[in-house]
């Protein structure tokens, strides 16, 4: 069944795109939740009429995730997590983790569309994680996980006979 789309639906389009799909998920799902409309006359003449809207709502997403890329990848995450002395994590890191994180920091980015290396970090570290943009563009965020109450390494003080000497 031929079907234009209302709405973004994942996985399958964005708003104005005319696709194929099965009867079955037409009728039972795309059509009761007002995510598509049938492919006829009338709903082809109303998407042509409103194609300059979407088209501009589209490039103004690539705009938005471009700008968006440029600032994550500028960002350099750092959790601290409750760990033991060996550096395993008494919890893990996941994509919540980060997306709250995120959220705390002025961005708004889902959870699912944030990717972990494996399923979740477990263990203290630097590590990259890949955030999914508007179409194709990824964002590489570095994580750093470190230890609770861990602080950064301070130089040593010289020892107590060199002082004297100086």
């Amino acid at each position: 069944m031929k079907v234009i789309l209302n709405t973004d639906v994942k996985h399958l389009g964005e708003m104005g795109d005319e696709k194929n799909v099965a009867n079955g998920y037409a009728r039972n799902y795309l059509f009761p939740r007002g995510l598509a409309v049938p492919y006829n006359e009338q709903t082809v003449a109303y998407f042509e009429g409103r194609k300059e809207e979407i088209n501009a709502r589209k490039e103004q997403k690539r705009k938005d995730s471009a700008s968006l890329k440029d600032k994550l990848e500028g960002l350099a995450v750092e959790l601290e997590m409750p760990a033991g002395a060996n550096g395993k994590l008494y919890g893990a890191v996941t994509a919540q983790t980060v997306a709250d994180y995120l959220a705390k920091n002025g961005f708004e980015v889902e959870k699912k569309k944030i990717e972990i290396p494996g399923t979740a970090i477990k263990s203290t570290g630097n590590y990259h994680c890949t955030i999914h943009l508007y179409e194709a563009q990824v964002a590489e965020v570095k994580l750093s996980v470190k230890a609770q109450g861990e602080k950064p390494e301070e130089p040593k003080e010289a020892p107590a006979q060199e002082k004297k000497a100086e």
